[in-house]
């Protein structure tokens, strides 16, 4: 386990991630095909904001200043309104301002009434039936939410693919989409899957988490970019080589965000369910710890793999895989990946030495020679 933890902190390329990338591609196909079937067969839970219906509010404490369980509530709800359920029975809320939801498909004036009727009469809410309040929700509202959802997703998708194509190249825009579609569909399939309720607030979170996402994915590709400057004219190490170091080298900071960026949503989390109750935050916290540990793991599994086979397409970095091999082949007596590393390694020092010469002397200023020394002659003389 020490070496493990040794071989993060190093970031020597020690855990070849790239050269593995048909089993990640391979287990991320199998979950994207379960997430997709159940988006498609069992759909969504949709919250009252999508589906429309009717909401009814009421103190989640008695008379006798006893809480209200919502078992209880279910049971009032199932004898005023016989062959109905409600979509969902939620405490929200704690000490004075604690509150019982209820979720309900559209009820009419009459079921309304006896609803409220029955919950007075057998939860015996503080305030008497007048502390029970009921609104319509219209499913307009939710769709609206949607479709501006997905327009800001649209022109997201568009400004990021500008962006990553201006500042890096065309083809690590294309991984990082892959990235983030492959973050999406997951983060939707499992709230289809465990059949959590979307609502707003859902919608809302999965749009922020977008930019963790590509953020991890970016500082990647910014350490890919450095190790392979001026790639196609050295023999040290192929494309894939080079990506799969600067996984490596960035491995322990990826892993670091990912946990301080995780914390707080947890604690966040935590409040909702355990302190508040269920509600707004709930749902916020819930979409952000799935997708930024999704994020996370696409950034390292998924991004830079595609990255590399899109690359690995071009034949100039065909042809500089094949300088590399041929001349490890030709290396003089049996060597190991060490010792072909430390070559690599003695090599790449070199290179940087002859770098940083030619940066230092290109940054030291000379002194233009003035007139009066351009036409002073030589006499043979010494100057006192």
């Amino acid at each position: 386990m020490g070496n493990v933890f040794t071989r993060l902190y190093v970031g020597n390329g020690a855990f070849d991630i790239v050269g593995k990338r048909v089993r990640w591609y391979i287990t991320s196909g199998i979950i994207l095909l379960v997430c997709i079937g159940s988006m498609v067969f069992s759909g969504f839970n949709l919250g009252i904001d999508f589906k429309g219906g009717t909401k009814i509010s009421m103190p989640s404490v008695s008379e006798t200043s006893q809480v209200i369980s919502t078992g209880s509530v279910e049971d009032s709800y199932a004898k005023a309104l016989p062959g109905k359920k409600p979509n969902a029975v939620q405490a929200v809320g704690s000490g004075t301002s604690a509150t019982i939801q209820i979720k309900s498909p559209a009820l009419t004036i009459q079921e309304v009434a006896s609803l409220k009727a029955a919950l007075a009469q057998d939860t015996k809410p503080k305030g008497g039936q007048g502390a029970i309040s009921d609104s319509a929700v219209s499913a307009s509202w939710g769709g609206e939410i949607s479709w501006k959802a997905l327009w800001a997703l649209f022109w997201f998708f568009v400004v990021v693919t500008l962006f990553l194509a201006f500042y890096f190249e065309w083809r690590m825009a294309v991984a990082a989409l892959v990235a983030v579609f492959h973050d999406v569909i997951i983060t939707a399939g499992v709230y289809s899957l465990i059949g959590f309720e979307v609502t707003p607030a859902t919608v809302i979170g999965l749009l922020t988490i977008l930019g963790f996402s590509l953020y991890d994915t970016v500082v990647v590709f910014d350490k890919v970019k450095e190790n392979t400057r001026g790639l196609l004219g050295l023999t040290r190490r192929s494309y894939a080589e080079a990506a799969n170091l600067a996984l490596n080298q960035t491995l322990m900071r990826s892993i670091n965000t990912s946990l301080i960026a995780l914390l707080p949503v947890v604690g966040l989390l935590v409040v909702g369910v355990g302190i508040l109750g269920v509600g707004t935050l709930q749902d916020l916290a819930l979409v952000q710890l799935v997708g930024m540990f999704v994020g996370a793991m696409s950034s390292i599994f998924i991004a830079t793999p595609v990255l590399v086979d899109l690359k690995m397409r071009d034949p100039k970095y065909i042809a500089q895989a094949k300088r590399v091999a041929a001349r490890r082949a030709k290396a003089s007596g049996p060597q190991t990946a060490e010792g072909i590393e430390s070559v690599d390694d003695e090599a790449l020092a070199a290179d940087l030495r002859q770098e940083e010469a030619l940066a230092a002397a290109a940054s030291v200023p000379h002194r233009t020679a003035k007139a009066a020394d351009a036409r002073r002659r030589p006499t043979g003389k010494r100057q006192r």
